[in-house]
């Protein structure tokens, strides 16, 4: 059985430190490369989520997740594209509406 309270959570987040501890891609470039293989594998909102906050502290914008995309299309296909960008912007909504949340408590 699992330990801990969240174990679902800890293993994802150490498997996350785990590759940025290995890695010598600057935190945009490797930002780019992950919004890239989250699209690639159709990832649930929830890992576009987790990476909301992150891509923004190294300073992606919506365009640059805009131009991903694009650059993914021609290898991932349309219906993965569609499913992805939807997903992405969930992944912002559901972030902005934790901050306004946040700040009125």
């Amino acid at each position: 059985m699992a330990t801990g309270t969240t174990p679902v959570l800890d293993v994802a987040a150490e498997i996350n430190a785990v590759s940025l501890a290995r890695t010598d891609l600057d935190p945009r470039t490797l930002m780019i490369a992950r919004i890239a293989a989250l699209v690639a594998v159709d990832a649930p909102v929830g890992s576009y989520f987790m990476h909301v906050g992150p891509a923004a502290e190294v300073g992606l914008t919506v365009e640059d997740v805009e131009d991903v995309l694009v650059a993914v299309a021609p290898i991932v296909g349309t219906p993965r594209l569609l499913s992805s960008a939807r997903k992405i912007v969930e992944a912002f909504d559901l972030a902005i509406q934790l901050d306004s949340e946040g700040d009125t408590q």
